[in-house]
């Protein structure tokens, strides 16, 4: 007999392995799906692993295309989703290595999710009605030996109580609004799939709300006056005092007045220092805004990298909502760590001078992990976006205990015949931590001259400037996560998430997020006939409700019965109206394909349009007046293509955008033979050497085929001979 510990992935079974074995764990292989067999102390330990979610919610049974459904149960998610199936080999191995177990444990990532995932391995899959849980929020030795030391005699069913309440409550609102959407355009003759659900309305709606703004802002003018000039070799740019001038006429009186100036005078000066705080600790919504920040790496994409860092070992885990990094994780110990890596040796060693250790905690806390932090396990063969991430919540780290940041503001009050001008200036006195977080520190320096009062300015220009009011500024990826976190919508852990599903599903599109016609015709279909289904109010009162069950305060029965009630009033009201809400979801439908396929003007026909359409072999371009003309072009197969929404500057046909998973969209013109996709200068002899043989090569990944000059439709690259055994690629700029 032994002890069986579950864990949510493979790689934190193997880590779990390793840390806890008195020797070398043995790995065995039961159909493909590896598990480790140690001994602890006196104790024979068996570790196995899951994939996410074996178990999925369901309907009991499926009685066709029926709504609202609340019989539901957990099953396996590999008879219920095809691309699930893997999930089945996971499972029976789960089965068979708990027949010889007669003591189980969760070591399940310590939240909601993880806590769910373990009771359902252990309930449905062991039949046992409790086990001992292991917590951690790394996956290093010590603090797994640790986490095993004081492991719980039972599973903390509080998270678990609160996660399924969330479960239930999604499916519930998911299945039964999707289907009443999908529905609605089937009764019209139509049919395309739809979502909607207990979040991914209300966030849609916000989305929206912002588009009307826009769509409703009107412009007011205003102008500033800017006085140009020169001190000594400095060149200064001073604005009015007033800043904005909402009656042209008053501004035109300052110009009257200045018009004929040659000199101005410095008239007062005034210097602040102010000391600028380090930055707090990564919780996760922080990480995904810096992330996008600094890299432009969507929230969705952070998340999987630093779930990945974390199941490495590399870092903490990541789905917290903590600014607060307690002495508990050993601050000197991590930092020792990190000095054996080379690129943070030096900033490691002026933290360790310090005569104590205290990161700038914020107030945000998380009852189950602390701040995101390293572990100062060496990172080695990181993939670039990961190694990015890895060096941002390194370098973050640092900072946090780092001095104090000085900079300084100047003012400089500039009397031009009467009118004061102001020039401002502001530089870093003390870097402070700035030099720890470099290169994600990005503040402007504007230094001016070292002025004295009475000092003279020539005037060179004194501009009269028209301006207009700004729209607000629509949402990226990053903006709309923290306005969902600030309305307390969703978790830290499914936001991102729920703003890709908005993608595609297509009632959102661009970088930054503009809603189509089908999103905004969504919401406005809803909030006429049923405004409950994008309520906030409804979605944020049960956040608190299942907040309450973790705290113990609530009961998870309860709050379904609550929300099958609000969710079957919802519906019937629903069904009234289905037929209309299903004509304006169609019409809507119809103009977002159109707009989402339409990429320009043909430019041979000019009269017909160039759309997106789908063949048997993929995706193409075409001009919609076939057959009276017959341009075409071939578009690449393994990327989503998108509109630009704007012609190639050099040929003027259409440009698209490509989007490949964890790449930077890559834009390109249709236009095969474009003179852009042609290599100049010395680059462009180097290529045609290549491809008339007259320079030869070897391959450097193969060293079998030689580099040749290759075509596609994004322009010329090399590529291996050997091609597509060998996949070697490389952009011409690259080599000298």
């Amino acid at each position: 007999m032994y002890e069986l510990i579950i864990t949510e992935k493979p790689n934190a079974a193997k880590r779990i392995a390793e840390a806890l074995a008195d020797g070398k764990p043995i790995k065995e292989i039961i159909n493909g799906v590896p598990y480790y067999k140690l001994t602890h102390g006196k104790k024979d330990i068996v570790v196995a692993c899951a994939v996410g979610h074996l178990y999925g919610l369901a309907e009991k049974e499926k009685k066709g295309w029926v709504f609202p459904v609340f019989d539901i149960e957990w099953k396996p998610v590999s008879e219920t989703s095809k691309s699930s199936a893997f999930t089945k080999k996971y499972l029976n191995a789960i089965k068979k290595l708990c027949k010889g177990a007669n003591e189980f444990t969760v070591a399940t990532d310590y939240d909601q999710e993880g806590s769910v995932i373990g009771k359902n391995i252990i309930e449905l899959a062991c039949r046992q009605k409790d086990a001992c849980r292991m917590k951690f929020s790394t996956l290093t030795k010590d603090e797994l030996r640790e986490a095993y030391k004081n492991k719980s005699k039972r599973l903390d069913w509080e998270q678990i109580e609160s996660g399924e309440a969330r479960h239930y409550l999604d499916f519930f609102n998911g299945i039964n609004y999707s289907r009443a959407l999908t529905s609605a355009i089937k009764s019209v003759g139509s049919f395309k799939l739809m979502s909607t659900g207990r979040v991914q309305g209300p966030a849609l709606k916000i989305i929206v709300n912002r588009e009307r703004e826009i769509s409703a802002f009107k412009p007011t003018p205003f102008w500033q006056i800017q006085l140009g000039g020169q001190f000594k070799e400095h060149v200064i740019t001073a604005w009015h005092i007033q800043d904005k001038f909402w009656e042209k006429s008053n501004a035109d009186e300052v110009i009257e007045k200045t018009k004929n100036a040659q000199e101005a005078k410095v008239d007062n000066l005034e210097r602040k220092q102010f000391s600028q705080m380090p930055p707090f600790p990564f919780d996760l919504t922080t990480l995904q805004m810096e992330a996008y920040r600094c890299f432009n790496i969507s929230p969705k994409e952070t998340l999987e990298i630093a779930q990945e860092l974390y199941t490495s070992g590399l870092t903490s885990y990541p789905r917290t909502s903590s600014q607060q990094l307690p002495q508990s994780i050993g601050y000197g110990k991590i930092l020792k760590e990190l000095a054996r890596q080379r690129q943070y040796a030096d900033s490691v060693k002026s933290l360790l001078k310090k005569p104590k250790l205290t990161p700038n905690n914020g107030k945000k806390t998380d009852p189950a992990h602390p701040a995101i932090f390293p572990t100062g396990i060496g990172a080695k063969g990181l993939k670039e976006r990961e190694a990015r991430i890895y060096d941002l919540v390194v370098k973050r780290f640092l900072a946090t205990f780092a001095e104090h940041a000085v900079r300084e503001t100047m003012a400089a009050k500039i009397n031009c015949n009467g009118e004061i001008f102001i020039a401002k200036g502001t530089r870093t006195i003390e870097k402070g931590w700035h030099v720890f977080y470099a290169p994600y520190v990005k503040l402007e320096e504007v230094e001016l001259p070292d002025f004295r009062q009475n000092d003279r300015i020539k005037v060179d220009k004194i501009e009269l400037i028209s301006k207009e009011t700004q729209a607000p500024k629509r949402y990226t990826p990053a903006s709309i996560i923290k306005e969902l976190e600030k309305r307390n919508l969703g978790t830290k852990a499914t936001r991102s998430e729920i703003v890709d599903t908005l993608f595609k599903r297509g009632y959102v599109q661009g970088k930054a997020i503009e809603a189509t016609n089908l999103g905004i015709s969504t919401v406005e279909t809803l909030e006429k006939y049923c405004p409950k289904i994008i309520d906030e109010e409804l979605t944020r009162h049960f956040e608190l409700e299942m907040e309450k069950i973790r705290e113990m305060k609530q009961k998870k029965e309860n709050i379904l019965e609550d929300a099958k009630e609000a969710i079957t009033k919802i519906i019937n009201d629903f069904k009234v109206h289905e037929k209309e809400i299903g004509a304006d979801l169609q019409k809507a439908n119809r103009e977002t394909q159109d707009e989402m396929a339409f990429l320009g003007i043909c430019p041979v026909c000019r009269e017909g349009n160039i759309t997106i359409r789908r063949g048997r072999f993929g995706s193409f371009a075409a001009c919609n007046k076939y057959p009276d003309c017959k341009t075409i072009f071939s578009l690449p197969k393994n990327a989503l293509i998108k509109p630009a929404k704007k012609n190639c500057e050099i040929c003027n046909f259409p440009k698209v955008l490509a989007i490949k998973k964890a790449r930077q969209p890559m834009e390109f013109c249709l236009n095969s033979k474009c003179p852009s996709k042609n290599v100049e200068g010395e680059a462009g002899i180097k290529a045609k050497a290549i491809a008339k043989g007259e320079v030869k090569r070897k391959c450097p990944k193969c060293n079998e085929g030689d580099i040749v000059l290759r075509s596609s439709i994004y322009g010329k690259f090399y590529g291996c001979s050997k091609y597509p055994k060998c996949r070697y690629t490389e952009k011409l700029e690259n080599k000298e």
